[in-house]
């Protein structure tokens, strides 16, 4: 058995098509977009375009899609500039966002300029929309609600659009991290009311190291980077052309092919499910993942009844045996401090077992999730 990845809520394998449409520009527009000579004006042409389509797709305004380097940049851009550039001073969200979002406040609020409510969680990590009206209902400054739509790690699925008119009533601005949705599910941004949102070409087997944010028309950001008037003048430097065009056509793909797409990778998810519980006694899902209507299709969390300090050596021989999994979202997968999601859903008992989350894309095949369950049978019993 050649090695199987089942790490996609990481990032995901490159299509070729867009390996192939990137080359092409890379080799034939190698002109600046902000020089007026032919060679400038032939690429600015193609970023506008590849701007374009994304909006199109999202039903945006093309001027509302501001390119950048992935969703942390774009989670940033948005937190900061609320603060910096809009008044925020009170800034809500959850114990179980990204880290691009978590650390980011953090270091706000270092500055003594802002001040953080966490929302109420269920068990499962549900958020509590009856607590975040309240917090909103008795907020006498200028609101800032952070809420993701899918989590990275346990693939809970937040209604946004329920979020976006609580947000509404109350006159409050309205940020989502959609990087683990953009590119999976049919997204229409004209009747989801958010302010801003960001995606990450690489979480739909685009190029890594370019994304975009969503930022509504009239809302008046500002600049996030100086140096140039690129994206409207918030995100100042040179456009990366050919990862621009590779995300509009990762993108474009990704939507075409959505719904066979979304049936192949959900029916391995759910047989992933029904396998493991059948070898694995004991066998729990961090979140929801066993809901699929509250969960997303890619990814399923596992509680393995094996203790917690064996987590390492278990995902090395799991590595070993050709298989790539994770403990957790990539961006702490260094740490030792294990996960800050599942320490605000687990009860004390299952936060010293280990956790591992599998996530699937359309190359992986029902034989890759057969070979994996028997691993980890054998390696469990």
């Amino acid at each position: 058995m050649s090695t199987i990845y089942l790490d996609n809520a990481a990032t995901t394998k490159v299509r070729d098509e867009i390996v192939d449409a990137m080359s092409t520009i890379i080799k034939n527009e190698y002109g600046n977009p902000s020089s007026t000579h032919s060679y400038g004006r032939s690429s600015k042409s193609i970023v506008e375009l590849s701007r374009k389509e994304i909006s199109n797709i999202l039903n945006v305004k093309s001027s509302e899609i501001i390119f950048t380097s992935g969703g942390t940049e774009g989670d940033n851009m948005i937190i900061r500039n609320c603060v910096n550039n809009l008044d925020v001073r009170h800034i809500i969200t959850s114990k179980i966002e990204h880290h691009a979002v978590t650390h980011t406040i953090d270091d706000l609020l270092r500055t003594d300029k802002i001040k953080v409510s966490f929302v109420k969680l269920s068990k499962s990590g549900d958020v509590d929309l009856e607590d975040l009206e309240n917090i909103l209902k008795n907020s006498n400054q200028k609101c800032l609600v952070s809420l993701m739509h899918i989590n990275n790690e346990i693939g809970n699925i937040t209604d946004i659009d329920a979020v976006s008119k609580i947000c509404k009533k109350y006159n409050s601005l309205f940020h989502s991290d959609t990087v683990q949705s953009v590119g999976h599910y049919d997204l229409d941004f004209e009747k989801i009311k958010v302010d801003f949102f960001v995606a990450s070409a690489h979480k739909f087997h685009g190029p890594k190291g370019i994304g975009f944010a969503f930022v509504r028309k009239n809302t008046n950001l500002g600049p996030y980077l100086t140096g140039g008037m690129q994206e409207k003048g918030l995100r100042a430097g040179t456009e990366s052309v050919h990862n621009i065009v590779g995300m509009s056509e990762a993108l474009k793909i990704s939507t075409k092919n959505l719904k066979s797409e979304k049936k192949h990778i959900s029916e391995l998810k759910n047989y992933f499910i029904s396998e493991i519980k059948k070898k694995i006694k004991d066998v729990k899902f961090n979140g929801l993942c066993d809901d699929n209507n509250k969960s997303t299709y890619t990814l399923v969390n596992v509680l393995l009844p094996i203790k917690r300090e064996t987590g390492g050596l278990f995902m090395f021989k799991l590595d070993m045996k050709g298989i790539a999994c994770s403990k957790g979202s990539a961006c702490q997968s260094g740490s030792d401090s294990g996960s800050h999601v599942l320490r605000e859903i687990q009860n004390n008992e299952d936060n010293q077992k280990v956790s591992l989350r599998f996530s699937f894309s359309i190359f992986n095949t029902k034989d890759e999730v057969d070979y994996v369950i028997n691993q980890i049978d054998s390696l469990v019993n």
